[in-house]
């Protein structure tokens, strides 16, 4: 064996899913990824939430997880295992007694015949436990330069920036280990290559995902109702709505947007594009202001009316419900659609919008929309006597908890800002990046205007293996109670509130393992390479599966 070609598997050679940010608040997408929060150690010790990748097991195999790959780095281990003097390596932190049949099906389906599969083991051959994927990962790949001692290069594949730099340090420590004269050195120094390996966000549907956190969560539950786990808190599921509102559709949405005239001297990168709702509240509705407007779920038809900018901070157009005199809420001077902001700006700002300036009649658009609400999930510790209303707060704020629901909390629309998680993450993986945002402020109850009627209403392949440089495939998928939380994704409490959704519940946002290779005993004994090729080495780690 002449190289050592080693591939990371989440997120550089398979496009695992992170926590959706559309559908979890910021601080629940870290909190989803703590290892030490859940029984069965959360998002990325979890076979299950892998196992719902695409479609699911049963579907994806037969197709291979066809767009699930990074098509670049299985390009580069199809080129690494023909390669006659090379070992091909698959290395991930994932729990071997968890994952080691899934990710060698994973593997399989697409054909890859890595000479090692290595997941990281509960204990070491000496009992060591790891503490980290990097420390686990490290003596793996001190045990693979120990024993292949006529490699003259290891190059690895990652995405995570800390562990390329982690590696990075780790082969220049040992090449000035073997370079010390003072010390008999076991073989000579080995160039060694860390590429850096561009990621990306994919999820699952939202739909799965919810049902996925939902029965881990019940998972969880179960183990603290047991006594197992006594000193973990037992969690559910809640939801925050930043705001409800008349939701346009997505086509409607890009018909608004043509009525922005932006200043010409404007970069498109400075303005953020709305267009997606018409105000009733910026918090949980009031029931009072939901039966008013005909419930979630209730359809209004509106025409455009007129357009304006605040200052070219804020665009904005004025609309009228169709007919003029059906029934409608909103806490706005007049309905208005925010058709977008330029950094820094506020959306309310669009309410001091005096001068509206007429449109023709071709501009004059009719459109429908629905009332919802933009929510997104937590998950927070259940609080026993928590009623439904109540949950839609998040416990840290400084609320009055027990209120009415005529008598619920008002805030001002304010600007977005993001929310920050207070969490420890799990150290194996790091939280996708990217905002989430919601609403705050306070304001005053009921206000509002509103109708009278009674209607109801690139890569590098080098030769060999080559070098790397952001070896991502463009391809984003989405796809979408009561102490001790036994619940179903079906059991969401049907009332008013929701009559016109009906049962469902959707949250509103934006055997054969084909490994016929023989593994070497890293660091010990006799490695055999399915060329022929040998590796001697003492005191080995069973890392091959």
């Amino acid at each position: 064996v002449k190289a050592l070609h080693v591939y990371d598997f989440d997120n550089t050679l398979f496009m695992s899913p992170l926590p959706s940010q559309k559908l979890w608040t910021g601080s629940t997408i870290g909190f989803l990824q703590t290892q030490e929060a859940f029984v069965n150690g959360g998002w990325w010790h979890d076979a299950h939430i892998l196992g719902a990748t695409g479609q699911g097991i049963e579907k994806e195999e037969p197709r291979a997880w066809e767009g699930w790959w990074n098509e670049q780095i299985v390009d580069l281990v199809d080129l690494s295992i023909k390669q006659k003097d090379a070992l091909t390596i698959l290395l991930t932190g994932r729990g071997e007694d968890k994952f080691a049949g899934l990710i060698k099906t994973i593997a399989a389906s697409k054909k890859l015949a890595f000479d090692m599969i290595c997941l990281k083991p509960q204990a070491g051959p000496n009992n060591q436990v790891f503490t980290s994927t990097m420390k686990y990962k490290q003596a793996v790949l001190r045990d693979l330069i120990y024993t292949y001692k006529d490699a003259d290069e290891i190059r690895v594949y990652e995405d995570r920036v800390n562990h390329v730099r982690g590696f990075r340090d780790y082969f220049e420590s040992i090449n000035k280990t073997l370079l010390n004269p003072s010390e008999l050195a076991p073989r000579k120094p080995i160039h060694a290559e860390v590429v850096q390996v561009s990621d990306s966000i994919t999820t699952l549907d939202p739909i799965t995902e919810t049902a996925e956190v939902q029965r881990m969560i019940n998972g969880h539950n179960n183990a603290i109702s047991s006594g197992s786990h006594a000193l973990l808190t037992p969690l559910e599921i809640k939801r925050t709505v930043f705001f409800t509102g008349y939701l346009l559709s997505p086509i409607d949405t890009t018909r608004l947007l043509t009525l922005i005239k932006l200043p010409s001297s404007m970069p498109e990168s400075e303005v953020k594009l709305l267009a997606n709702n018409i105000m009733i509240t910026p918090r949980p509705c009031p029931q009072s202001i939901l039966d008013k407007v005909g419930g979630i779920g209730r359809k209004q038809t509106w025409q455009v009316t007129g357009v304006a900018n605040s200052d070219s901070r804020v665009w904005a157009a004025r609309v009228t419900p169709v007919p003029a005199n059906a029934t409608y809420h909103t806490d706005n001077p007049v309905p208005i659609v925010v058709l977008a902001i330029v950094k820094g700006a506020r959306p309310q700002e669009a309410n001091r919008i005096q001068n509206w300036q007429p449109i023709p009649s071709d501009k004059q658009y009719i459109f429908q929309t629905e009332v919802g609400e933009k929510v997104q999930l937590r998950v927070e510790a259940e609080i026993e006597g928590e009623s439904p209303y109540e949950s839609l707060f998040n416990k840290d704020k400084a609320i009055k908890r027990r209120q009415d629901h005529q008598d619920a909390p008002s805030f001002e629309h304010d600007s977005y800002r993001p929310v920050r998680g207070g969490y420890h993450h799990d150290e194996n993986r790091r939280p996708n990046g990217g905002n989430n945002y919601g609403y705050r402020g306070g304001g005053n109850q009921n206000r509002g205007r509103g109708g009278n009627n009674n209607n109801n209403a690139n890569q590098h392949r080098n030769g060999r293996g080559g070098r790397g440089h952001n070896h991502r495939a463009n391809n984003n998928r989405g796809r979408g109670g009561g102490r001790g939380g036994y619940k179903s994704l079906d059991d969401v409490q049907n009332n008013s509130r929701y009559a016109n959704q009906g049962s469902s519940y959707q949250p509103n946002y934006d055997g054969n393992d084909g490994y016929n290779s023989a593994f070497p005993v890293l660091g010990g004994g006799v490695g055999t390479h399915n060329t022929g090729a040998q590796g001697n080495g003492d005191g080995g780690l069973p890392y091959g599966k």
